[in-house]
């Protein structure tokens, strides 16, 4: 990894397509309720940032795969590094809508 590569943003096309090729993976979305409705990529959950510690709810077992999304990327960041605290132990940051090309629900 270069110094350069610690300022490069997720890309979220590429988490997606990642979340699609991980069997039992859960793509979660940490925006707010009102942000999840008005557009989505599908096959996402909602568990706002603020509601994180609900995660158990939707993914019991720390090893589950999580790809986690935001608008920007910024809350996911910080989502991964709650979720990391947890115990989880595949949480991958992919960015954030904003820069989504695909399909929205």
């Amino acid at each position: 990894m270069g110094f350069f590569d610690l300022f490069r943003q997720p890309d979220i096309n590429q988490g997606v397509e990642e979340y699609r090729a991980v069997p039992q993976a859960i793509l979660l979305d940490v925006r707010t309720p009102e942000e999840y409705g008005g557009g989505h990529v599908p096959g996402s959950r909602n568990l706002p940032l603020q509601q994180i510690e609900k995660i158990t709810a939707i993914a019991e077992k720390k090893e589950t795969p999580l790809f986690v999304y935001c608008q920007s990327g910024a809350r996911s960041r910080q989502a991964v590094s709650l979720l990391q605290r947890m115990g989880y132990e595949n949480v991958n940051n992919i960015g954030g809508m904003a820069a989504y090309r695909g399909k929205v629900e």
